[in-house]
């Protein structure tokens, strides 16, 4: 059984992301979407309601599991015999990051490789990031996040302003 494992810290999970992940689904037998924590980053939503919303989005897709971990990614993939990373690129700036973090993953795990999947052309503009800050402006997500978790972006952005203005 073929494995792939889809690492990110989906805060929140894109239609991007979702794209990559499905056509994983296509290509393995199995993929297992990796919430992680990037200590660079400020999060919206919590790991485990990061897990909730990935898990909620792909439901539909039978051979997806969503699971979460505090180990280095490489340390992590031991536990699935012959895994392969499955990173989706957007640019050449994201292939400069990615190869690098490719080749220090291989290190650690030499038995671990990366699969790099670029972006469909629709997307290759989205980002956490992108959608974070269109939703702090009340616009419309329904192309850029699934449906299955605009209204808890919505939400928690405007809980965010709430207490932002409170203070």
């Amino acid at each position: 059984m073929t494995t792939a494992l889809i690492p990110g810290s989906f805060d929140p999970i894109t239609l991007g992301h979702f794209n990559i992940i499905r056509r994983a689904a296509q290509i393995f037998d199995r993929v297992v979407v990796c919430v992680m924590k990037n200590s660079a980053k400020n999060y919206m939503f919590s790991i485990p309601e990061r897990v909730e919303l990935v898990t909620r989005v792909t439901g539909r897709l039978g051979n997806v599991e969503v699971v979460t971990t505090d180990m280095l990614l490489a340390e992590y993939a031991k536990q699935y015999e012959g895994a392969v990373i499955v990173k989706g690129l957007r640019a050449v700036s994201d292939f400069d990051y990615e190869f690098q973090i490719a080749l220090i993953n291989k290190k650690m795990n030499p038995d671990l490789d990366t699969l790099f999947l670029t972006a469909s052309e629709k997307y290759t503009f989205l980002s956490s990031t992108v959608v974070k800050e269109m939703a702090a402006y009340g616009a419309d997500l329904s192309e850029f996040a699934p449906r299955e978790i605009i209204d808890d972006i919505i939400r928690r952005t405007n809980e965010n302003n709430r207490r932002l203005a409170q203070k």
